[in-house]
């Protein structure tokens, strides 16, 4: 079978090749790898950490959004209040661990966004494995998000999140 048989029946299957490379470029650009954490006497240290991955659209131009949607099977494509677009965004753990980070780490970022997403990327993979249920766990995730999206407000500093006694 020629290449040029192989991309059609590719792209017949809505499997086109070069997708993959679309999406990793254009979460390079518009993408943002995020970790937030919120008080919550629900949770084992006093806090809820809540990992996500989103990209952001102009919503006459949504369809990029439904391919991230599409691609990693959860998350929800919403309004964005603040900028009056569209985000696609997923929050899940298992997904960002199982889907979203092996996806990146395929089709790797080429900015230097990278950084950071490695950093979300060890994040979530110690989430993943219960290393947040972890005095030591907790206090790695509070110092690689501290240095995550550094242009960003911090509703929380890492003193505030991570008591000193629990440093010790």
């Amino acid at each position: 079978m020629s290449a040029t048989t192989r991309r059609s029946l590719q792209i017949k299957e809505g499997r086109d090749p070069y997708q993959a490379a679309y999406m990793a470029g254009y979460a390079d650009g518009e993408g943002c790898f995020c970790v937030t954490f919120n008080r919550s006497s629900r949770h084992r240290f006093g806090w809820e950490i809540r990992p996500s991955f989103s990209v952001s659209q102009n919503t006459d131009r949504a369809e990029v959004l439904d391919m991230f949607l599409q691609t990693f099977g959860d998350g929800a494509i919403r309004p964005d209040r603040s900028d009056r677009t569209l985000k696609y965004e997923t929050r899940s753990v298992s997904v960002l661990a199982t889907k979203v980070v092996p996806f990146f780490r395929q089709h790797p970022l080429l900015s230097s966004k990278k950084d950071e997403f490695e950093r979300f990327a060890e994040i979530v993979l110690l989430m993943h494995g219960g290393g947040h249920l972890t005095h030591d766990g907790f206090a790695k995730i509070a110092e690689l998000a501290r240095s995550l999206n550094a242009s960003g407000a911090k509703r929380y500093g890492r003193d505030q999140i991570v008591p000193v006694q629990m440093n010790a």
